[in-house]
């Protein structure tokens, strides 16, 4: 059985190809890079699309979909994603809850996690002490997270934070150890690929 796993990231050509190469390489710190597969599917919309079709076509894989929950997340991730406004999407029939997994409250915040990450990538003139500390990252609504990002990075070589320039690069420098720890549902989402993946 393969982990087949639908991400919300990347667009058309090279970003896809980044976005699949950088969560791949992210989860693989954790479990065997054989045992699953990353899908970027784009918008969050087509991951959703191609979440429920891999459930019709692939019923011998077990399939995850993974998306930014965009906000505050109070409930059981189904529930989140078919009450938020823009989503309203219906827990497929089959689906599990461990099969639906959220970046909290969007992928950037698993960065804020590891701010020594962060200040390799960027080098001089990262500006380290402006980043929140809260501990758990999840508490920080998404317009925080960019805002603290750019901020940090805005005098850098490599410039101010944009998410396809820099977003994929980062997810591979990232330590999951640190990202699970301030995250909760990060911390989920690797439990169960583990119990998935044990050979």
């Amino acid at each position: 059985m393969t982990v087949r796993i639908y991400v919300e990231g990347g667009f058309e050509g090279s970003t896809k190809s980044n976005c699949r190469k950088a969560f791949s390489t992210f989860l693989a710190k954790v479990i065997r890079p054989e045992s699953f597969k990353v899908i970027a599917s784009g918008s969050r919309t087509q991951a959703f699309q191609d979440f429920c079709s891999a459930l019709r076509q692939r019923p011998g894989d077990y399939n995850i979909l993974l998306v930014d929950s965009e906000i505050a997340v109070t409930k059981r991730p189904w529930q989140h994603l078919g009450e938020r406004e823009g989503d309203n999407w219906p827990q497929p029939e089959g689906a599990t809850d461990e099969q639906a997994h959220l970046m909290v409250q969007v992928m950037e915040a698993w960065f804020l996690a590891d701010h020594d990450a962060l200040e390799t990538f960027y080098g001089q003139d990262f500006l380290r002490n402006s980043l929140p500390r809260q501990r758990n990252v999840e508490s920080l609504e998404k317009r925080r997270v960019f805002e603290s990002l750019r901020h940090a990075s805005r005098n850098t070589q490599k410039g101010t934070y944009h998410k396809t320039r820099h977003g994929f690069e980062l997810l591979e420098l990232i330590a999951p150890t640190l990202v699970r720890a301030s995250s909760s549902h990060a911390d989920k989402l690797f439990s169960v690929l583990t119990e998935r993946t044990i050979s």
